[in-house]
């Protein structure tokens, strides 16, 4: 089993909780729109492994040190994560043909700042947005997610509001 810590957009914002909600994860994973790299650097100063994707607000920094797309199998679990993706019933094209080309498990996805875990009958796959962590944007609430990988099935998501 391994335990996930999933945010995104903290556009800039730091907060120490991230590091308090994601000590007992395993993994920090983190759905673009950083803006500034330190946030990614005192992640990966945890020695827990982190998988970053860059966002549309992400300089050239971001672009050259991580990928826009991340595709893994991790506990017998499918995963792509990218930042801009949508959600089922409003997938953008590009985003839906390649879900169908290239079947996933998990969806990870975030640029909405809205939090949403949906799951699409049609594709069998879960979508999760952890929603905003920083304070940039329309959001009302700053939220994160964890939850745990095990034997090929996505277990105990927990959404965690930060007041």
């Amino acid at each position: 089993m391994t335990h996930i810590g999933l945010m995104s957009d903290p556009h800039a914002l730091w907060d120490d909780r991230y590091l308090q909600y994601f000590e007992a994860c395993d993994e920090i994973w983190l759905a673009g729109d950083v803006v500034d790299s330190t946030i990614c650097d005192r992640l990966e100063a945890t020695g827990k492994t982190c998988r970053i994707v860059w966002g549309n607000a992400d300089g050239q920094d971001m672009r050259l040190r991580y990928p826009k797309d991340q595709r893994f199998t991790l506990d017998g679990v499918s995963v792509w994560m990218t930042h801009i993706g949508g959600y089922p019933g409003r997938w953008p094209r590009n985003i839906l043909d390649e879900l169908r080309a290239h079947p996933v498990t998990l969806f990870v996805c975030g640029h909405s700042h809205i939090c949403r875990a949906m799951y699409d009958r049609s594709l069998a796959t879960l979508m999760l947005n952890p929603g905003a962590a920083g304070t940039y944007g329309p959001q009302v609430h700053r939220t994160l997610m964890r939850f745990a990988l095990h034997e090929g099935k996505v277990q105990d998501l927990e959404v965690i509001e930060l007041a």
